[in-house]
């Protein structure tokens, strides 16, 4: 029941952000103020649960986060879930916070055994590559190639469409059979 009350609260934030979002794109401007104001303390509260180690960068990676939602906000396309749109955008920046850390603690901490770490990193990475493009490689083009566009390259749905002469309906079908299929052969796999 618990379970049930959680799940109605959060349709119902998301209904509501996504509703001033649609809103602001439509030239409500009380609307868009009212959704960054409202976005900033869920995207605080993400952020903190993966931020906790570093407290002091949560409300710069909030502002850096909100404005890529302002700047990106023409990509949104709603008949998707608002809160994955803006949790991809978080997560970026979040990885690019990471990286620029990593590259600053590299410049000033001697090299250890430390490294081994980011080896082992980054060959798990190479084989999860390798593995997806097995997968996908086995995937008709219909289904391949709106998976690699949309959720590997980062493209819109009518950017996807644009460069593969497909509908913007055929790709959203595509995406949802292909990952559909990938998730079976997975299991499959297993």
């Amino acid at each position: 029941m618990q379970r049930i009350n959680r799940e109605a609260g959060f349709r119902a934030r998301e209904d509501r952000l996504k509703d001033l979002l649609v809103r602001g794109l439509a030239g409500d401007n009380a609307a868009y103020q009212v959704f960054l104001t409202e976005l900033s303390a869920h995207l605080r509260a993400f952020l903190r649960r993966r931020l906790v180690s570093l407290p002091d960068e949560i409300e710069d990676l909030v502002q850096e986060t909100l404005l890529a939602v302002h700047n990106q906000r023409h990509t949104y396309d709603s008949d998707q879930p608002l809160s994955a749109w803006v949790q991809a955008i978080a997560r970026y920046k979040l990885v690019d916070l990471f990286r620029r850390r990593a590259v600053h603690e590299m410049l000033n901490d001697p090299l250890d055994d430390e490294m081994a770490f980011f080896t082992t990193a980054d060959s798990d990475a190479a084989e999860a590559r390798r593995d997806l493009n097995k997968l996908l490689a086995d995937l008709p083009d219909q289904l391949r190639l709106p998976i690699m566009h949309t959720k590997l390259e980062g493209l819109s749905v009518k950017e996807t469409a644009e460069i593969t002469g497909m509908s913007e309906s055929a790709i959203k079908v595509g995406v949802h059979r292909g990952l559909k299929a990938l998730a079976a052969k997975i299991r499959g796999i297993a």
